[in-house]
């Protein structure tokens, strides 16, 4: 069975919605399956759906990019933890979760791959590999974790956070290349970051690619880098991002906040930045789902007589009639006074425990009244107490 946090519903144009496969069903491996095993049937199906095996087959197309996401996830231990927390949710439904530095790997084509789809490339000549490696790729995700208050996560807010990510360099803006000066075709691979050769093998020449190990496969060079970001044309930059917190979220409820993560490669899109609810303990409340609990003592002349008390909520006090013999640990049930669910479900309840607490250093007068009270009450007004010494008689006949 599929676990929930795994099923995951896209809708495509026009309306039809379909559900996104949880990724160890993709790659027909069980979810305590080992690395060498998940490799193993990544390369099986790797070599039957790949499209130079299949051209013209948008299916087979589809189940190779779906396997390249999957495994690209369940083949990083961090990734796959958070996978396997969140589900698509956690890595944001696409290839790319939580990870590397400053948060979630975003899908970044076939990189780490090269083990795998060294056999595949040494098969088909290898020119899928240039076309992958210099196609747009959207950035990395960021995970940035806050903590909020109790009343905060029951009523919802609005915080402010910050976080470091990398934004086009302000010297050379993004371009890398010294102000006035520009990048070059690598004169090496002609621009198309690899270096193509012929491979004899028994089953005749293949054609085979490599890097260029001029211009990293870039396929561009950049004589005069600029002198504030080294070239890379980016530069860490501290972001401030308010966002909105929804009335009902709980420990653990992640945020996406889509296009806020790092800038894409090669024009893909920006990655996403996900953002992580911890919710710190209240004084007086716990939470169970959307209800809360909490214990208020009450003196025993309240318990015996009844009384009205002041109950605390989450939104004020409120009266509540006690009735007469209460016992200690009775639970009382306040409707509508829990929080809000945030799917529109409308509020939990708030359970109160109560405990009858019993008085400590009394004067001699207050001892005085006590034995009086107990000599006219006498055993007949403990119910409990004189069911269970009957109990005992039974048991032991004495």
């Amino acid at each position: 069975m599929v676990n929930a946090y795994h099923a995951k519903v896209i809708t495509l144009k026009g309306g039809e919605k379909v559900s996104k496969r949880d990724y160890y069903d993709v790659l027909g491996v069980d979810k305590n399956a080992s690395q060498e095993d998940i490799k193993r049937a990544y390369r099986k199906l790797a070599m039957k759906y790949h499209p130079d095996r299949n051209p013209d087959d948008k299916n087979a197309e589809e189940k190779f990019k779906e396997l390249n996401e999957a495994y690209e996830i369940l083949s990083d231990p961090e990734k796959k933890q958070m996978y396997d927390q969140f589900g698509h949710a956690g890595v944001n439904g696409n290839a790319g979760g939580f990870g590397g530095q400053g948060g979630f790997s975003g899908y970044g084509g076939f990189g780490g791959f090269e083990d795998i789809f060294g056999d595949i490339f040494d098969m088909f000549g290898g020119g899928f590999s240039s076309r992958q490696r210099n196609a747009p790729r959207k950035g990395a995700d960021i995970r940035k974790d806050i903590e909020i208050t109790f009343e905060e996560a029951a009523f919802g807010t609005e915080k402010t956070i910050e976080f470091y990510k990398d934004e086009n360099c302000d010297t050379c803006n993004g371009t890398g290349a010294k102000p006035g000066t520009s990048k070059t075709t690598c004169s090496k691979c002609k621009g198309t970051g690899e270096i193509r050769f012929v491979k004899r093998t028994p089953l005749g020449q293949i054609i085979n690619s490599t890097i260029c190990d001029n211009c990293n496969g870039e396929g561009e060079i950049t004589d005069s880098p600029c002198s504030n970001c080294n070239g890379a044309g980016l530069e860490r930059k501290l972001k401030k991002v308010k966002i909105k917190i929804p009335a009902g979220v709980d420990n653990g409820t992640v945020l996406p906040l889509r296009g806020e993560g790092e800038p894409g490669i090669k024009g893909g899109p920006h990655g996403d930045l996900f953002v992580v609810i911890n919710v710190l303990p209240h004084k007086i409340f716990e939470r169970d789902g959307y209800d809360i609990i909490c214990e208020m003592p009450i003196t025993f002349v309240q318990a015996a007589l009844g009384d009205e008390v002041e109950v605390p909520t989450l939104e004020g006090k409120v009266k509540y009639k006690i009735p007469e013999g209460t016992q200690s640990g009775t639970v009382f049930r306040l409707r509508k006074r829990g929080i809000q669910n945030p799917r529109g479900l409308g509020k939990g309840d708030q359970y109160v425990k109560v405990i009858v607490e019993v008085p400590q250093n009394l004067s001699e007068k207050e001892k005085e009244i006590l034995r009086q009270f107990a000599a006219v009450a006498g055993e007949e007004t403990y119910e409990k107490r004189k069911s269970f010494f009957e109990k005992v008689k039974d048991v032991f006949g004495v």
